[in-house]
């Protein structure tokens, strides 16, 4: 039972003192001077394409897609329905 008591008396304040500690950290980090135009910019991540969708990855917006017979992309090679192909 020695140890238990020596773990709980060691948690009940070092292990306290340190997260603790940590927490004062990262409230520190979080507001130091240099995050300002960090958070600035995040805060504005939802906003950044509000006039039309991101492009995904891979793939030209200024190509035009032209379909091939079999209900895919000629711009990616990727396969995507058809008005056709979805009755």
């Amino acid at each position: 039972m020695e140890t238990y008591s020596f773990l709980r008396g060691l948690a009940d304040s070092w292990a306290l003192l340190a997260l603790f500690a940590f927490f004062v950290g990262a409230i520190l980090w979080a507001w130091r001077p240099g995050s300002r135009r960090l958070h600035e910019d995040a805060g504005r991540v939802p906003f950044r394409h509000e006039e039309r969708p991101a492009a995904a990855e891979g793939h030209r917006d200024d190509i035009p897609l032209l379909r091939s017979g079999a209900g895919g992309d000629a711009c990616c090679g990727a396969r995507h329905p058809t008005p056709e192909s979805r009755t």
